[in-house]
């Protein structure tokens, strides 16, 4: 899981325990002038397939976390329970989607859309 808070105009990604092993990450931190949207999206964490892993862990319904990349482009992954997932789509990063799990995915959304508007 990911903790998601905002400060001084940027979006910071914290990975929270074991997740921090399985997904090479700790933090990331995100120019909220980088951020082309985000949304609640438990669809996009069901299925197996998420593209090649580099470097990753993938274990199909239980974790998928780390570096991916499908249809040429580069995603970073967080998700244990589909139903708790956000994308963040992004531009002129290092990833070009961020795809996490949260504690509350719409306060999530709320929060960083609010965040990007008084931006």
């Amino acid at each position: 899981m990911v903790d998601l808070s905002v400060l001084e105009g940027k979006l910071v990604l914290h990975v929270e325990g074991a997740d921090k092993i399985f997904a090479l990450k700790s933090t990331l931190e995100i120019p909220l002038e980088h951020i082309a949207g985000i949304r609640a999206d438990p669809d996009v964490a069901r299925g197996w397939w998420h593209g090649f892993r580099m470097p990753g862990t993938q274990i199909p319904g239980v974790i998928t976390a780390g570096t991916f990349y499908l249809h040429e482009q580069r995603v970073f992954w967080d998700v244990h329970h589909p139903e708790k997932t956000v994308a963040i789509e992004l531009h002129d990063e290092r990833y070009n989607e961020l795809i996490v799990e949260v504690a509350d995915p719409q306060a999530a959304v709320e929060m960083v859309r609010g965040a990007i508007s008084r931006g």
